[in-house]
């Protein structure tokens, strides 16, 4: 009888731990959940699977049976829709919180969105006080309003969207260089020229003590980059086609919407040209392709800026995008100026430099589309700018890029190969010392050449329409503001 017993214990045991064992072993084999950004769970990636998703609470729904969740993770301007029971609720669920979901991805039955995520998990992850948080979930925020948060600004949708479309615009251009054979240069930031010749720069020092016998850390006083063309005119003589991309710096009262002390330039070489139509068709080609790379890549954060932020604009841009861009030369523009009714503040002359209400005037007098500015005063232009010797009226063989809402964009010229007028001109200036290095490149196998530079921030508001260019840009740094 108790062996009887002993037996049966037996058994049942053995059936206990070989249900333990299974239970763990299904447990262990369970598909660890895909992670997925909200971008790759919208095109609908992994569908049927069991998925993790990482963001921040775009808005709450709490309702009687169910919890609906939008949560966003900066990869798209579209938020992921998260449907949880109400057991899954968290009193720190709130707009602005970060959270970790776990769950089915499914086909939603909703048209207006493609996917929805069945959560059987969701957890906080940080926390947000939406009393404390600037902004709030119901309230559509102004591009001047968000400027006062530099630190929690990417949060927003309209400059979230702005981040989106800058990385895609740099991808663009790149990708355009690339494919049309020319060679990207590091350009120094840390410099003893001064390219542009206004003065305007940031002397950098050791913070530390020196020593003695030395004046500056260089050997001459150094400065922060105003351009990175002279050095790519020292790699013109060695690469055909050459570009840089990076930052640049100007010390000039930039607390306007046009101006900042540090911002993003492209700028260009190309060798054996002697033609300014060369260095015109890269720019138009280069603003073309990336901005058609743009539209195509960042179609709901552009529409974004062109129905909410800057509406109508859309209509200016494809206008852009397809028409040729028109040559004038500025002994024309500055006849179309003075046959103008319009008051300008600054008058017009021939030898007057001109400025951004001139610019926007011959911007819309050409149909509202860019338009290329050739042929400046030969005093107006920097040293480098070849001489068109030509008389009475003395020009350079320069040019602007002008455009829609902006004025200036693009500036270059074909640089000056000539060594004796070369050499004349620096020494007219008092240069000569200082630039040698210069004169060499043209000693020792010279070519014709010519180069431009673009302002990327200014770029961008060409494209989007924005009128503040502390706007485009992730961390503004203009005179008397706050550093983070």
């Amino acid at each position: 009888m108790f062996q009887a017993a002993a037996k049966t214990l037996s058994v049942a045991s053995t059936s206990s731990v070989s249900r333990a064992i299974l239970f763990s072993l299904r447990h262990y084999c369970k598909k660890t959940p895909t992670k997925l950004r909200v971008s790759e769970a919208l095109s609908g990636a992994e569908l049927g699977e069991n998925v993790k998703v990482q963001g921040w609470v775009r808005s709450v729904r709490p309702q009687k049976a169910n919890l609906f969740i939008h949560v966003s993770d900066g990869s798209s301007l579209q938020p992921l829709q998260i449907i949880a029971g109400s057991e899954l609720n968290d009193p720190l669920l709130t707009f602005g919180s970060a959270i970790e979901v776990t769950g089915i991805l499914k086909k939603s039955p909703h048209q207006k969105q493609p996917v929805e995520l069945e959560a059987d998990r969701v957890r906080v992850v940080g926390e947000c006080n939406p009393v404390d948080f600037p902004f709030k979930i119901k309230e559509r925020h102004g591009l001047e309003y968000i400027r006062q948060f530099p630190h929690l600004r990417c949060r927003t949708n309209a400059f979230s969207s702005l981040l989106r479309i800058r990385s895609e615009a740099t991808t663009a251009i790149h990708s355009y260089f690339k494919d049309n054979g020319f060679m990207q240069i590091h350009t120094p930031i840390i410099t003893s020229n001064d390219c542009e010749g206004a003065g305007e720069l940031f002397q950098v020092e050791p913070s530390g003590p020196v020593h003695e016998e030395d004046e500056h850390f260089f050997s001459v006083p150094a400065f922060l980059t105003v351009s990175g063309q002279l050095h790519l005119e020292v790699m013109s003589g060695a690469f055909s086609r050459v570009y840089t991309f990076g930052p640049t710096f100007r010390a000039e009262n930039s607390q306007s919407r046009r101006h900042l002390a540090e911002f993003y330039m492209v700028e260009a070489e190309v060798s054996f040209t002697e033609s300014l139509e060369d260095l015109t068709k890269v720019m138009e080609d280069m603003f073309r392709s990336a901005t058609e790379h743009v539209l195509a890549h960042c179609a709901e954060d552009v529409d974004l800026f062109h129905k909410h932020v800057t509406p109508g604009h859309r209509d200016t841009l494809d206008a852009m995008v397809k028409k040729r861009f028109p040559v004038i030369t500025y002994s024309e523009a500055i006849d179309i100026l003075n046959s103008s009714s319009q008051k300008f503040t600054f008058p017009t002359y021939w030898g007057c430099d001109l400025q951004t209400e001139h610019e926007k005037y011959l911007v819309k007098h050409c149909g509202n589309i860019p338009v290329f500015v050739t042929d400046y005063p030969y005093d107006l232009k920097p040293f480098y700018a070849r001489d068109n010797q030509d008389h009475p009226e003395h020009t350079a063989a320069a040019v602007d890029l002008l455009v829609p809402g902006v004025g200036e964009l693009c500036g270059g010229s074909l640089r000056e190969e000539r060594l004796d007028l070369l050499s004349a001109r620096l020494q007219e200036v008092g240069l000569e010392d200082t630039y040698s290095w210069y004169l060499d490149l043209r000693r020792f196998g010279s070519v014709p050449h010519g180069g431009f530079g673009l302002g990327f921030e200014r770029y961008l508001q060409c494209i989007l329409g924005v009128d503040n260019i502390k706007d485009v840009i992730p961390f503004p740094r203009f005179s008397h503001s706050c550093l983070l």
